[in-house]
């Protein structure tokens, strides 16, 4: 949700129905989460999270004729959109600043992926009256953030939509389906478990509730509502009903597999050469605003995940409120033998 589908109104419109509400601040300067943290407060009085990415380790930097092949890959996508010269990459704003805001904001509840974050970081956030969550692919991974002190860990199954989270092991070991995922996690570990990935109606809520989760987790679900800061063009796109296997895992935006709606970028970038990420993210950046504002869903990282079929308009308030009355039906319903 970070990038554009998550505001202060959406956070707040999910918390005021009575679910969680999340602000995505892995992209944004320490200043603009700051801002997003206050502007949430304003519009509720109810917990909500603030989840940002942790840095990956370092890694070699690539050479000058890597990053020129990488730019040239890209640079015809960019002059459709009027871009003359070629992306730069660049780094993430710097993490500990950002997580000093949410120490200093004592935002309730603080969720993290792309990592296991140190365990003296969760100390000093659980010291400050914060709830860690972490995020696990894998039950490897889950131990990890257990060892970590998290409080709760997030299952990030394989259909779940935009990045993967997996970082012991390379990501396509961390593809498990959410409805494997959650009760092999929830064996593996003593922390409350959240299900994350593909889950877009009651009858998800209800199976991974049923498989020993003690929460879930939706996204895709909420990018279409009218609270959402996505682009017009990616809102249609998701609207644009059509079959179960419009989503693929790509690097072509980024540089770390993500999930997203086919397209024409990456399927014409299939194979072609992709820095790693961050830097990646950053050389497309202007490339995806401006298709943005030109309505071009066909360059757009149109992430989704595999449950984007059943998306549908409404308030997140309302969403909220239905997903609740749907879950409850499901229930009713399995304890009737319907």
């Amino acid at each position: 949700m970070a990038g554009g589908p998550s505001t202060p109104e959406l956070a707040a419109a999910v918390s005021n129905a009575g679910g969680l509400g999340s602000l995505a601040g892995g992209y944004s300067p320490p200043a603009i989460i700051r801002e997003q943290i206050r502007a949430t407060r304003a519009l509720t009085t109810r917990p909500f999270q603030v989840n940002l990415f942790v840095p990956e380790p370092p890694r070699s930097a690539p050479s000058h004729e890597e990053i020129e092949r990488a730019q040239r890959a890209v640079a015809p996508f960019r002059a459709e959109v009027g871009l003359a010269e070629p992306g730069t990459p660049g780094p993430f704003p710097p993490f500990a600043e950002q997580l000093r805001v949410v120490l200093e904001e004592r935002v309730p509840v603080f969720s993290f992926t792309f990592g296991a974050l140190p365990a003296e970081d969760v100390q000093a956030l659980s010291r400050a009256g914060l709830v860690v969550l972490g995020t696990a692919t894998t039950v490897r991974e889950a131990r990890a953030l257990e060892a970590a002190g998290v409080h709760a860990i997030v299952a990030q199954g394989g259909d779940a939509g935009a990045h993967r989270g997996t970082f012991l092991g390379p990501p396509e070991h961390g593809l498990t389906g959410t409805l494997a995922l959650v009760p092999q996690l929830a064996d593996a570990v003593a922390l409350p478990i959240v299900a994350a990935g593909g889950i877009m109606d009651g009858r998800g809520i209800a199976a991974a509730l049923a498989l020993g989760a003690r929460g879930v987790q939706l996204g895709t679900a909420f990018v279409p509502s009218p609270e959402s800061g996505a682009s017009r063009a990616h809102k249609d796109a998701l609207l644009a009903r059509a079959d179960d296997d419009r989503t693929t895992l790509t690097r072509a935006f980024s540089g770390k597999p993500a999930r997203a709606l086919r397209n024409r970028f990456i399927e014409e970038m299939e194979g072609a050469p992709v820095l790693p990420f961050p830097l990646q993210n950053a050389m497309t950046a202007d490339l995806r605003r401006e298709a943005a504002k030109a309505g071009k869903s066909d360059l757009l990282s149109l992430w989704a995940g595999q449950g984007a079929p059943l998306v549908r308009t409404r308030p997140a308030g309302e969403l909220v409120r239905d997903l609740v009355r749907e879950t409850e039906e499901v229930f009713a319903r399995l304890e009737r033998g319907d």
